[in-house]
């Protein structure tokens, strides 16, 4: 008997230059089985799931290859059949769920319009289908509109819209990132469900290998457009056989433990790139010269998984390296906060969001701020740097009492309190070069040429490991992981003493954020003081000395990183951690 879901050989090519942005991609699924596929950006992940639908972006073509899911082949469906498709047999959850749905549009609206049954039947389905998601599913919740759900609740309606049709396969495209760690868990337990109650297979898209980790029964790694290595959960994360499976886990930061993560060196291949031998040889600790002319084929490994590497043997007989402990910051007892809080309050229109809040920051030590989406994380630093309007309470930074709004605050200390944010387009105007919004600032505060600007600049983006060819390019033009050092750049050229990152890696690949995360750690150790907001707390252990837990406004626990993310005392900081997941730990081979 066939699986429900077998896809072969299928090929992604680009239009201009004939290049494959995926190459001969084949695996199967049976009913209620999960795929996690993982990889850098740029290594063919989102192509795939969108050919797995029968549709390529604009410039590609799927030029090879099936995709049969209940015994049709969508791949060769007329356009009209494979629309009608696309929701019965196959369908697809966005990472943004607004791209999903429709902000003009209530949400019984969007829930029924795909669904061919009368508009009494069409409520009753979409009314089970929100309590299968765990939404409300009376009339006041239909009634409103996309904007009024919170991120979690937004992904939650989008799953439910897509498996609304009854698909035998779902596609989801990097759904919880961005989501906190509780809401998060519930999406993933969600997808579980969902697949084993209504016999759907799922392809789950992620760069969170401890996610993939928690929702996979089977684990495909890609690199470069092509599959490098597959096969069950537990093989491929705990007995990687391929280097590049064994790199993206060594750049994973750990809940349970602190170390130093480690970036895999150099940069994943364009699809404009032409390619000779082993796509990852450029970057492998494993190379020898015939990787560079000879193409692998995924073959049986000894670890139980299948292997693109011509040295799987040598791998697999090899342990894994154990990364290197990193100490925490130890703050000098009786020294001077460099920057602190006092009885915080803050607010939107009139509705108080924050609560008395209090905490000092030594030189050269980073706080980490936790907590669910809504707790209050981005208002508070946004306090911090000036940047709220409705807020009351004492600020002092070296020493000295400074006003809350950023434009009442002497330019010295505008400077010396820097923020990065979430999107690194908050930080870098899109409409400028690299190399211009980082010389604004120097201008401004140190009066300082063009010419002496533009080698300041280079030193910049030298420090945050940006080639200074990139300077004259846009941020449109630079990755995500590039664009964020790029922001990092930019606060780092007004010399700052208080660095504030909100969310800086939430949206990263696990590489590019060990690089980050590197960095950051980097700059910590030569005295810069940092406030560092996220909800991912294997971050918090890897880089963090001390953490405050923001629940609803408020803190509910704060001290030493290790002290509280291994003995939490609070059980909402207890519910955290019990939702943070982990990727499991290698078995080392035989010798």
């Amino acid at each position: 008997m066939g699986k429900e879901v077998e896809v072969s050989g299928v090929t992604v090519t680009v239009d201009a230059t004939g290049n494959d942005i995926v190459q001969d991609i084949c695996f199967e699924l049976g009913r209620g089985e999960v795929m996690g596929v993982v990889g850098e950006s740029g290594s063919g992940k989102s192509t795939l799931a969108l050919a797995l639908l029968g549709y390529a972006r604009k410039g590609a073509t799927i030029t090879g290859g099936r995709v049969v899911i209940d015994g049709v082949d969508l791949l060769a469906l007329p356009e009209g059949q494979l629309r009608r498709a696309r929701g019965s047999k196959v369908a697809f959850v966005p990472q943004d769920p607004a791209t999903a749905l429709n902000p003009s549009l209530s949400l019984a609206t969007q829930l029924t319009e795909g669904l061919r049954l009368p508009k009494r039947e069409a409520l009753a389905r979409v009314r089970g289908l929100l309590e299968t998601v765990g939404l409300p599913s009376d009339d006041a919740f239909l009634k409103r509109h996309p904007r009024q759900l919170s991120g979690g609740q937004q992904q939650r309606v989008a799953i439910a819209m897509a498996i609304a049709a009854g698909p035998r396969l779902i596609v989801l495209d990097e759904p919880t990132t961005g989501l906190d760690v509780s809401t998060q868990a519930r999406v993933l337990e969600m997808v579980r469900d969902l697949c084993r109650e209504h016999d759907m297979a799922a392809i789950y898209v992620s760069h969170d290998l401890a996610v993939v980790a928690d929702v996979a029964d089977y684990v495909t790694v890609m690199y470069g457009g092509e599959v490098v290595e597959s096969g069950t959960d537990r093989d491929v994360l705990i007995r990687a056989a391929h280097p590049y499976t064994r790199a993206l886990l060594a750049a994973v930061p750990s809940a349970t433990h602190r170390h130093r993560l480690v970036p895999i060196p150099g940069r994943a291949p364009g699809a404009d790139e032409s390619r000779h031998g082993c796509v990852f040889a450029p970057r492998c600790d494993y190379a020898v010269a015939e990787c560079g002319t000879t193409r692998p084929e995924l073959v049986p490994g000894p670890s139980g998984t299948s292997a693109r590497c011509l040295r799987t043997d040598e791998v697999a007989r090899t342990p894994r390296v154990l990364p290197r402990p990193h100490e925490t910051h130890v703050v000098a007892a009786g020294g001077q906060d460099l920057f602190s809080v006092s009885g915080l309050n803050a607010g939107y229109g009139g509705r108080q969001i924050i609560f008395d809040v209090s905490f000092g920051l030594d030189r050269g030590e980073c706080l980490a701020l936790v907590g669910e989406s809504g707790s209050g994380k981005t208002t508070m630093s946004r306090c911090l740097v000036g940047l709220h309007e409705e807020q009351e309470g004492v600020l002092t930074f070296e020493g000295r009492p400074i006003p809350a709004p950023a434009g009442e605050r002497s330019k010295e200390t505008r400077r010396g309190v820097q923020y990065v944010f979430q999107n690194p387009y908050g930080s870098l105007n899109p409409h400028r070069s690299v190399e211009s919004s980082l010389v604004v600032p120097l201008q401004h505060y140190f009066g300082m040429s063009a010419r002496e600007g533009r080698k300041r600049v280079r030193e910049a983006l030298e420090r945050v490991e940006i080639p200074s060819r990139l300077a004259d390019r846009y941020p449109a033009q630079l990755s995500g992981g590039q664009r964020q050092r790029v922001a990092i750049a930019r606060a780092l050229v007004c010399e700052p003493k208080l660095l504030i990152c909100d969310e800086v890696t939430s949206a990263l690949d696990v590489s590019v954020q060990a690089s980050v995360v590197e960095l950051l750690r980097s700059l910590l150790a030569d005295g810069l003081s940092m406030v560092f907001v996220t909800h991912n707390l294997a971050v918090v252990r890897s880089i963090a000395d001390r953490v405050v837990v923001l629940s609803q406004g408020r803190v509910v626990e704060s001290g030493a990183t290790d002290a509280v993310l291994t003995a939490p005392s609070h059980p909402y900081t207890q519910s955290l951690i019990a939702a943070t997941l982990d990727v499991p730990e290698a078995i080392e081979p035989a010798v």
